[in-house]
């Protein structure tokens, strides 16, 4: 007498996910690590270029270490999003989507994180400690301390944890500077901190309204329940609106002459800013966007186009 398992039963026993796996083979796992580590989310230090690209230093040999330094910061923030994974797995099993990541799932065993998180931060490190100043080697390590704390306390706390997502956004513009050598200015930082607070709200926001749909009341994981939907929505479009308010004071800082032959015409790049927030948290309210807003904003075509014009309304001001 032979056994058959229902692929149905299979699909919510981790157990016989990870020999489904197994069986699927080499292939398979190496792409199931590629997705624990979220490559997509590299996007974000990208932020290490602005501080170089905004003095106008656009040096070869300075965009080399830039590079370099979004490789490190790349490597050890993946390491990070393993670490928080692995953390998450029970709450990401209950969750409509993060219950197909790659160790909620069971394609990848505990073993394997704790093995992919050493090697990662392994070599971000190691590459950082080579190549780049000490002072960026010292945010980064600021910023895995920072990144273990937020996954084992924080990311729990209410405010806090938002507060904190904007904050590694801040680093990565902090870590720029280091590695460039260029000076990070306070209205670069502001700018930075309000519009990233937005982002985080807007994370927190789809979260919390599509948990509270298929679980109810508390959100699984996180410390808000189904009626802060309206809280976040109004503190994170807050946000998005004081970033413009930086900009313009900015504009008219007489500091920015030094950069800028004409930088009034930086004005415009308000009415832009204000567009693309208020358009994105349009369809955060209708449902209409991806519960990663990185994803939500890289996938929408109006993005590039936004930002087609603000690259032409800095080279005007130039």
């Amino acid at each position: 007498m032979t056994m058959t398992t229902d692929p149905s039963v299979a699909n919510g026993l981790p157990g016989l996910q990870s020999l489904e796996a197994a069986r699927r083979g080499p292939l398979y796992v190496v792409r199931s690590l590629i997705r624990a580590l979220r490559p997509h989310q590299w996007a974000k230090n990208l932020l290490v270029f602005v501080p170089a690209l905004a003095a106008h230093r656009l040096e070869w040999s300075l965009h080399l270490d830039l590079l370099l330094a979004f490789c490190s910061l790349s490597l050890c923030a993946s390491g990070g999003y393993v670490v928080n994974d692995l953390l998450d797995v029970q709450s990401d099993r209950r969750h409509p989507r993060k219950r197909f990541r790659p160790f909620a799932s069971g394609d990848l065993s505990i073993g394997a994180g704790v093995l992919l998180v050493a090697g990662a931060w392994a070599l971000g490190l190691g590459l950082a400690a080579a190549y780049l100043p000490s002072s960026f080697v010292l945010i980064v390590l600021l910023y895995l301390l920072g990144a273990a704390t937020y996954s084992l306390l924080l990311k729990r706390e209410a405010v806090l944890d938002v507060m904190f997502l904007a904050g590694f956004y801040v680093m990565r513009v902090i870590a720029g500077g280091a590695a460039a050598n260029v000076h990070v200015s306070t209205w670069m930082l502001a700018f930075t901190l309000f519009i990233c607070l937005s982002l985080a709200f807007l994370k927190r926001f789809v979260e919390v309204r599509s948990s509270a749909e298929s679980n109810g009341m508390k959100i699984p994981g996180r410390d808000y329940f189904a009626d802060d939907a309206g809280w976040l929505h109004t503190s994170g479009t807050t946000c998005a609106y004081l970033s413009a308010v930086v900009l313009a004071i900015y504009a008219n800082n007489p500091d920015v002459t030094r950069l800028y032959g004409s930088p009034d015409r930086l004005l415009l790049l308000c009415p832009v800013l204000l567009y693309g927030a208020t358009r994105i948290w349009l369809k955060a309210h209708r449902g209409e966007i991806h519960d990663d807003p990185l994803i939500a904003v890289a996938a929408d075509p109006a993005t590039y186009f936004l930002i087609a014009i603000s690259g032409f309304i800095v080279w005007a001001a130039i």
